[in-house]
C-alpha cells in the first residue's frame, strides 16, 4: 500500500492532462512502456532493498557500491529530487484548492500580489509552512491512515474509470483514435518519449517501499513483492484512466473556456483539450460523465497531494539529515530539536527549497525537473546493482536480478533516452516563455548539480574519509564460523541478567544442537530517524560480546546483531521472520499488571502473542547453581514443551527433576488416574534422565499448591495453559501468577500451534 499509495498518488492527477496533450492517445502507450522500463529499475530495487534493508535507499548502495563522489551526488540528486516533486504536489494542490473554491463560492480569486503571488501561490506557500511545521512537529503520516487514503483514492478513480469506459463507449467514433497512427500518435515517436518521461515520476514508489525497509517484516521476501505487486496494480490504473478520459469527454464551450481556449472549434481532439486543462484534466473530465464527478476527485485530488506532500517533504528532510550524519553536508543539519527529536534544520532546508520551486516555477517545470532527476538517480541505481555483484559476490541476495546485467543496462539505457525527450517535449528555446520551460528545467537541474560540486569540493571531500574510517556498524562482528539448522533468539537489553539468561540459552542450545543468535535493540523515538540510533550501537557491542563469549564458553555456536528500532518487540519479531528463529528466550524482571491490557510488559506480551516461534520467558531470580526443577503439568503441549525444556537444562546441569499436578481435595480416583497418565507423560517428555521424579498434590487453589512447591526448588518451568484466546491475555492465568508470586528463577514455556492451533484455542477448544 505504501508503493501503490506513491505511484497512484498525486501523480495521475497532476500530470495525466499534460501527458495526454504530448502523446494523444498513444498515452496508453506511454504508460505501458513506462511499466515496462519501470520493471528494469524495480527489479535493481528488489535485489539492493532486500539484501540491505535499511533507510537510505539509492544513496546508501551507491555509496556502498561505487567509489566517492558518486555516493555524494547520488544523495544531493535524491534530495533536490523528493524536494521538487513535493513542490509539484504543493503546486497541484494549491491550484486544486482554488479551483474548488471558485467552483462552489462567489469569491473573487483573480489578483496577484506584487505580480506573481497568485491565490494558487498564496495557497502553495502556506501550505508548504504548514506540513514544514507537521514534520517539525513529529506527525508523520500513519500506515493506517495510508492505507484508508490509498484505498479511497483506488475506489474513486475506479468509478471515474467505470463512468468513463461507459461514456466513451457510448461515441460511435471512439475506435477512431486507435485505428490509424495519424489519430493514435499525433505528434509521433518524440510525443510519446517526451509523455513517457514526463510522468515517470509516478514510479517512485518504489523508492518509498526500501525507505521503510528498515521496519517491513521479513524484507527479503517482502520488499520485492511490495514492489512488483505496486507495478501491477499502478500500470493498468493508469491505463484505465488515460483511456476513460481521453474518450469519454465531450468538447463543449465551457471546457474551452476552463482550458484558456474561448472561441476554439468544439471539433478540437479531447487530448489536446486535455493537455491545455493540464493539471485539472481528470477533473473536469470527471464532471462530465461522473455523477458529483468534480466534487469527488478534486477531493481525492486534495487527499492525494497531501498524503503524498507529507511523505516526500519527510523523505527529502531525512535524505539530508543522513548526509549530514554522514558529514557530507555541514553537521548542524543532523542536529535534533530537544522538544521534538525531529532533524529541525533539515526539514527548514527542504521545506525551503520545496517552497522556492513551487511558487517561482510553474507546474510543468517542476514536473520536468523531479522527473529528470528520478531518472538519473534510477539510472545510478542500475549501476550500483551491477557495480555490487562485483564488489560483494557473497552478499546474501533473497532476491536476484534474472539476466544479469543485461535487466538494468536496459534500464540505464531506456532511462536515459527519456530525459532529453522529455525537456525538448516542453521546449528548449532560450528564455523563459512558453517554448523555453524545457531549457528553465535543465537549467534549474543544472544549478543544483553546480552548487553540489561547490559544496562537495569546498566541504565534504574532506570529511568523506573521516566518515568512512569512523563510521560504526549496526552489526557486531563478533559471529561464530559454525551455523546450525536450529536457532534459539536471545534478545538482552540488561547487562544484570544477561548472564543468566545466556546460560539457560547455552543448554537449551545445546541439547538441541543449535546455534544462539543475541540481538540487543536500540530504540529510536517514533519521530526519530532510526540511524540516529547509531550512536548507541558501541555500547551494546560490549553488552553482545560478553554474550557471546558466554555461549562460546558453553561449547555453542553464537553470534550477536545490533538492531535499531522504534518498539523493541517489533524488532525482536522481525529478527525471528527475518532468520527463521525456532525459540525466543526473553528475560522478565516480575514487572507488569500496570496496566489491564498489559500481562507481563508490553514487549513482552507483543513477542509472546506474535513471534511465529516457540517462546520462553525467564523472571529473572537470584543467580546461583541449577540443582532441582520443580515442572507442574497439566497435559498439553505447551506442558510438554515445558518438559523438554526442563530435561534440557537438567541434563545439562546434572539437576532433579520433579514433575507436579494439583487434584483437588475431593477428585475422584477416575481424575487421580488421569492425574498420574499425565504425570508419566511429562516424565516421558523430559527424556532420559537419572533423577526424575512425580508428585501429585492435594489442593484446591492450583496457584498456591505450586507456588509452595516451587520454594524448595532452584527453578520453575512451567507451560501455558490451554484458554482460549477470548480468556487468557499471553500465557494464561495460573503461569502469570505463579511467575509472579513465586520465588526463585520460574521459566514460562509455549510453544508454537501454527495456525490451527491459534484457531483452536480462540475457539476454545484448548491447545
Amino acid at each position: 500500500m505504501i508503493g501503490i499509495g506513491a505511484m497512484i498518488g498525486a501523480g495521475v492527477f497532476a500530470l495525466t492532462g499534460f501527458a495526454a496533450g504530448l502523446a494523444g492517445p498513444a498515452l496508453l502507450l506511454a504508460f505501458l512502456l513506462n511499466g515496462i522500463i519501470a520493471a528494469f529499475t524495480a527489479a535493481s530495487y528488489a535485489e539492493l532493498g532486500a539484501a540491505f534493508p535499511e533507510a537510505g535507499g539509492a544513496y546508501s548502495w551507491v555509496r556502498e557500491a561505487l567509489p566517492s563522489p558518486y555516493g555524494f551526488y547520488t544523495g544531493w540528486a535524491n534530495w533536490f529530487a523528493q524536494a521538487v516533486t513535493c513542490a509539484l504536489y504543493a503546486a497541484t494542490f494549491g491550484s486544486f484548492f482554488v479551483t474548488l473554491v471558485t467552483e462552489y463560492s462567489d469569491i473573487g480569486l483573480e489578483f496577484a500580489v506584487l505580480g506573481f503571488l497568485t491565490p494558487e501561490k498564496i495557497i502553495t506557500a502556506l501550505v508548504v509552512i504548514l506540513f514544514g511545521y507537521i514534520n517539525y512537529r513529529g506527525a508523520e503520516e500513519t500506515g493506517s491512515i495510508g492505507v484508508i487514503v490509498t484505498s479511497i483514492k483506488i475506489v474513486i478513480l475506479a468509478v471515474f474509470v467505470i463512468f468513463g469506459v461507459i461514456a466513451t463507449l457510448g461515441h460511435a467514433d471512439w475506435a477512431a483514435n486507435y485505428t490509424s497512427v495519424s489519430e493514435f500518435a499525433p505528434n509521433g515517436v518524440t510525443g510519446v518519449l517526451g509523455a513517457m518521461g514526463f510522468v515517470y515520476v509516478a514510479f517512485e514508489g518504489y523508492d518509498i517501499i526500501v525507505q521503510s525497509g528498515e521496519e517491513i517484516k521479513n524484507p527479503g521476501r517482502n520488499i520485492p513483492r511490495a514492489i512488483f505487486y505496486s507495478l501491477l496494480v499502478a500500470v493498468p490504473i493508469y491505463l484505465f484512466v488515460s483511456f476513460a478520459a481521453i474518450g469519454g469527454i465531450d468538447v463543449t464551450p465551457r471546457l474551452l473556456e476552463f482550458a484558456g481556449m474561448e472561441g476554439a472549434s468544439t471539433s478540437i481532439e479531447t487530448w489536446k483539450l486535455l493537455g491545455d486543462l493540464g493539471e485539472l484534466g481528470i477533473i473536469r473530465a470527471a464532471a462530465q460523465f461522473v455523477p458529483f464527478g468534480f466534487f469527488l476527485l478534486i477531493i481525492a485530488g486534495l487527499a492525494a497531494t497531501v498524503s503524498a506532500l507529507n511523505a516526500t517533504l519527510f523523505a527529502s528532510s531525512r535524505i539530508a539529515f543522513s548526509m549530514s550524519r554522514d558529514r557530507l553536508l555541514p553537521t548542524e543539519l543532523s542536529e535534533l530539536s530537544e522538544e521534538t527529536r525531529s532533524p529541525y534544520l533539515s526539514i527548514i532546508a527542504s521545506t525551503t527549497i520545496v517552497g522556492i520551486m513551487a511558487i517561482a516555477l510553474p507546474i510543468e517545470i517542476v514536473a520536468s525537473s523531479s522527473a529528470v532527476m528520478f531518472l538519473l538517480l534510477f539510472s545510478m541505481v542500475n549501476v550500483a546493482a551491477i557495480a555490487m555483484r562485483r564488489n560483494r559476490p557473497d552478499l546474501e541476495r533473497p532476491f536476484k536480478i534474472p539476466y544479469m546485467p543485461v535487466i538494468p543496462i536496459l534500464g540505464i539505457v531506456f532511462q536515459l533516452i527519456l530525459a532529453p525527450f522529455l525537456l525538448e517535449s516542453q521546449g528548449l528555446a532560450i528564455g523563459f516563455g512558453e517554448e523555453s520551460k524545457g531549457f528553465v528545467a535543465l537549467v534549474t537541474i543544472v544549478l543544483w548539480f553546480a552548487l553540489g560540486v561547490v559544496v562537495y569540493l569546498g566541504y565534504s571531500s574532506e570529511r568523506e574519509e573521516e566518515v568512512l574510517e569512523e563510521e560504526t556498524p549496526t552489526v557486531v562482528a563478533e559471529r561464530a564460523t559454525e551455523s546450525r539448522d536450529s536457532q534459539l533468539l536471545v534478545p538482552i537489553a540488561d547487562p544484570e541478567s544477561a548472564e543468566q539468561l545466556m546460560r539457560a540459552a547455552v543448554d537449551v542450545a545445546r541439547e538441541r544442537d543449535a546455534e544462539i543468535h543475541v540481538i540487543s535493540v536500540v530504540t529510536v523515538a517514533p519521530q526519530t530517524p532510526l540511524a540516529e540510533g547509531r550512536q548507541h550501537v558501541g555500547e551494546r557491542r560490549e553488552l553482545l560480546s560478553r554474550a557471546i563469549a558466554i555461549g562460546e564458553e558453553g561449547g555453542v555456536p553464537t553470534q550477536g546483531t545490533v538492531r535499531l528500532g522504534h518498539d523493541p518487540a517489533t524488532a525482536i519479531i522481525n529478527t525471528v521472520e527475518q532468520y527463521d528463529s525456532d525459540t525466543v528466550l526473553m528475560g522478565w524482571h516480575g514487572q507488569g499488571r500496570r496496566r489491564r491490557d498489559i500481562v507481563l510488559g508490553s514487549n513482552v506480551d507483543d513477542v509472546v502473542r506474535d513471534a511465529r516461534c516457540d517462546v520462553l520467558v525467564e523472571r529473572i531470580g537470584e543467580p546461583g547453581d541449577v540443582e532441582s526443577i520443580l515442572v507442574p503439568t497439566a497435559g498439553g503441549p505447551h506442558a510438554e514443551y515445558a518438559a523438554e525444556v526442563a530435561g534440557s537444562i537438567a541434563r545439562a546441569n546434572d539437576a532433579h527433576v520433579e514433575i507436579a499436578y494439583v487434584v483437588g481435595s475431593d477428585a475422584d480416583s477416575d481424575a487421580r488416574t488421569e492425574a498420574e497418565e499425565l504425570l508419566a507423560q511429562a516424565a516421558e517428555s523430559v527424556g532420559e534422565h537419572d533423577s526424575i521424579s512425580s508428585q501429585l498434590l492435594d489442593g484446591d487453589d492450583v496457584v498456591e499448591e505450586i507456588v509452595d512447591r516451587s520454594g524448595g526448588h532452584d527453578l520453575t518451568i512451567v507451560g501455558a495453559t490451554r484458554e482460549s484466546l477470548l480468556q487468557q491475555l499471553v500465557f494464561g492465568a495460573i503461569p502469570e501468577e505463579v511467575a509472579r508470586r513465586a520465588d526463585g528463577t520460574i521459566i514460562m514455556a509455549k510453544r508454537n500451534l501454527g495456525i490451527t492451533g491459534w484457531v483452536r484455542r480462540y475457539l476454545g477448544f484448548g491447545g
